[in-house]
C-alpha cells in the first residue's frame, strides 16, 4: 500500500493539472471564439470585395449567402457558393464561388462576380494547382490575364463567342497554356447562363438555405 501511494498522488496530480489545462483552453475559447469568427468575416470580405470592381454597395460581402449543393447547373460537381450583394435593401450583384473541373493539373475554384444587368465585375482565382509560369497566370498577381473580363456579359460578346481565341472565341488565352484559360472561360459562361436563367430565384431564396 506504502508503494501505491505516491502513485496515486502522482495520478491525482496529473489528472489536476490536465483538469486545469482544459479549462483554460475552454476560457480561451470562450472569450476569443467571437474575435476568432470576426476575423474570419473580415478575412472573407477582403477576398470577395475585388471582384466587385467599382460597384457601389452598402450590404455586407457575405452576409447574404446561398449554399448550391449538388447536382447543379453551375460549373463543378461540388457545393457552389452564392453570396448576394445589396445597396439600399435593393440586390445589384452576386458573387459565385464555383469550380471549374477541367483544369489543366486539376479543379480551379473561381470566384466570378456578376450585376444584375448579368455583366462580370470581376473575377478571381480562388484555388489552383495549375502548372507555374504558365497556367498560374490565371492568378491576379501574376498576370493581367482576369482583367480582360469585367464589363463584358453572355451577350457580349455572345454565348459562342465565351471562348479563348485559339477555339474562335474572343479571349486571349495564355502564352504556353490553352487548356487552364479553356475551363476558366467556360466556367464564366456557364455562370453567365446560370445567372441570366435564374436570377430571380437566386435573390428570392432564403439565405442559407440549399438553392438548386
Amino acid at each position: 500500500m506504502t508503494g501505491r501511494l505516491p502513485i496515486l498522488k502522482s495520478g491525482a496530480t496529473l489528472a489536476a493539472i490536465a483538469a486545469i489545462c482544459t479549462s483554460l483552453v475552454a476560457l480561451t475559447y470562450h472569450y476569443t471564439a467571437d474575435r476568432i469568427a470576426a476575423n474570419d468575416k473580415a478575412l472573407l470580405e477582403q477576398s470577395l470585395q475585388p471582384a466587385l470592381s467599382d460597384l457601389f454597395f452598402d450590404s455586407g460581402v457575405s452576409e447574404s449567402r446561398l449554399v448550391v449543393a449538388p447536382p447543379h447547373e453551375l460549373p463543378g460537381d461540388d457545393e457552389a457558393l452564392i453570396y448576394r450583394i445589396y445597396a439600399q435593401g435593393k440586390p445589384v450583384a452576386a458573387l459565385f464561388v464555383v469550380t471549374a473541373k477541367d483544369g489543366f493539373a486539376g479543379p480551379i475554384r473561381i470566384l466570378l462576380g456578376v450585376d444584375m444587368q448579368g455583366v462580370v465585375t470581376g473575377i478571381r482565382i480562388l484555388q489552383h494547382r495549375e502548372t507555374p509560369g504558365l497556367g498560374d497566370k490565371i492568378v491576379s498577381r501574376r498576370s493581367d490575364w482576369v482583367h480582360q473580363f469585367p464589363g463584358h456579359s453572355i451577350h457580349d460578346p455572345g454565348v459562342e463567342d465565351w471562348a479563348i481565341r485559339r477555339d474562335g472565341g474572343q479571349f486571349d488565352q495564355l502564352t504556353g497554356a490553352s487548356v487552364t484559360p479553356r475551363a476558366v472561360v467556360k466556367a464564366m459562361r456557364d455562370t453567365l447562363l446560370y445567372f441570366e436563367a435564374h436570377q430571380e430565384e437566386i435573390f428570392a431564396a432564403p439565405a442559407t438555405e440549399d438553392a438548386t
